[in-house]
């Protein structure tokens, strides 16, 4: 077929022009031996008995000689054809995959001859064919040599990826559970509270004075000045320490500002630096204090002084710590340590100096809550594996 024109080429239409005319010789010759068998027939005098026509092995051989011929020339121009084209195929895809890593390799070769010219190099013009073969070689080795390190490399960060997720893992969990040990001990120096030391220092411990109702626990040393809730229950401490400081009632230590007795009030010294509660280190400076410190408690429009007296650590369990006999007011801190833990509890105690107790009542000496039920003093917020393992347990 010939793709040009949309029909047969011409040597289709000479094949086939030849074959016809060798069929038309062949039916001619046919044609010519059986007319004259038949002449031969009616001019036999046998014309009663049957005739058998004979065929002339001449001719047939004649037949099928040009039959060969013609299949023969056929077929053995078309795979020749056909074995052409397939050569000429190869040889052109050959010939551009040449041209194409011709192509590159000329590409490098520009990149590196600017490259040589800049370091004071050039490749010349006038280089023979084996340098520049040399020069291909080398830099096709430079290339494989280059995508070898590279895919080393590329393996061995896909092996570091797996390691380096399951430190990042180890380490936020770290953070999570330890980051109180971290931040504490800093905000113990650094002032929790807000309000300027100046103003209270000034104020004369011998002098009772007329305050706000707001009740209120004044450290000037600490520069600690936040809100205290008296009169809770043992349930309601927690809560409390989130919003300020608690005043902690128990049998033999229950007493408020100004009655004879221990007067306890308890915060927090340290909490994950995630969390939402502003008073989480509030007691973190605890430690600072020493003996003969101004406290300072506003309750019922009045401002007690106490001056510090003791400091010591006991276990959690060591509630007893807190009942004193005692025939004056005292004050009891009470908070974690050491920094960023739960494992004691620090008590500081001050006795009152101001206003003067000598008109004091005595606290009422009754328990608010069943001492079997509790048996350790409030701590600081549960860490990390601590909120997970309470939330698991219901507690």
């Amino acid at each position: 077929m010939d793709s040009k024109i949309g029909g047969q080429s011409s040597n289709d239409l000479q094949r086939q022009a030849a074959a016809t005319i060798a069929r038309r010789k062949v039916l001619a010759a046919y044609a010519k031996s059986a007319k004259n068998a038949e002449k031969e027939q009616n001019a036999s005098s046998y014309k009663n008995e049957p005739v058998t026509h004979k065929i002339n092995s001449e001719s047939w051989k004649k037949y099928h000689s040009a039959w060969q011929d013609y299949y023969q020339k056929y077929y053995s121009e078309y795979y020749s054809n056909a074995a052409r084209n397939y050569i000429a195929k190869e040889r052109l895809k050959d010939a551009r995959e040449k041209a194409e890593e011709e192509e590159i390799m000329n590409s490098v070769l520009k990149s590196s001859a600017k490259l040589d010219k800049k370091s004071g190099l050039s490749l010349g013009a006038s280089a023979n064919s084996e340098e520049n073969n040399s020069i291909r070689q080398n830099l096709r080795a430079h290339i494989r040599k280059k995508a070898t390190d590279s895919a080393k490399k590329t393996r061995r960060h896909r092996r570091l990826i797996p390691i380096i997720a399951g430190i990042t893992v180890v380490l936020l969990i770290l953070f999570l559970q330890y980051n109180r040990l971290i931040f504490a001990p800093i905000m113990a120096y650094v002032s929790p509270g807000n309000s300027p030391a100046s103003e209270i220092e000034a104020i004369d411990p011998t002098i009772t004075q007329t305050v706000s109702a707001d009740p209120r626990l004044i450290i000037p040393k600490l520069n600690i000045d936040v809100p205290v809730h008296f009169g809770i229950g043992l349930s309601e401490v927690m809560s409390a320490m989130n919003n300020g400081v608690a005043h902690y009632r128990i049998a033999g230590a229950s007493a408020f500002p100004g009655e004879i007795g221990n007067l306890v009030i308890t915060g927090h010294s340290a909490g994950d630096v995630y969390s939402s509660n502003p008073y989480k280190y509030i007691f973190s400076g605890l430690e600072r204090l020493s003996d003969g410190d101004l406290i300072y408690i506003n309750y019922k429009s009045t401002r007690y002084t106490y001056r510090v007296i003791k400091k010591e650590v006991v276990e959690p369990s060591n509630v007893a710590a807190l009942v004193v006999e005692t025939n004056k007011p005292l004050l009891t801190l009470v908070t974690c340590t050491p920094l960023g833990t739960s494992r004691y509890r620090l008590l500081v105690t001050a006795e009152q100096i101001s206003p003067s107790y000598d008109a004091a009542e005595q606290s009422e000496n009754m328990p608010t809550i069943d001492q079997n039920s509790e048996e350790f003093l409030p701590s600081n917020e549960p860490s990390f594996f601590e909120g997970i393992w309470n939330w698991l347990t219901g507690n």
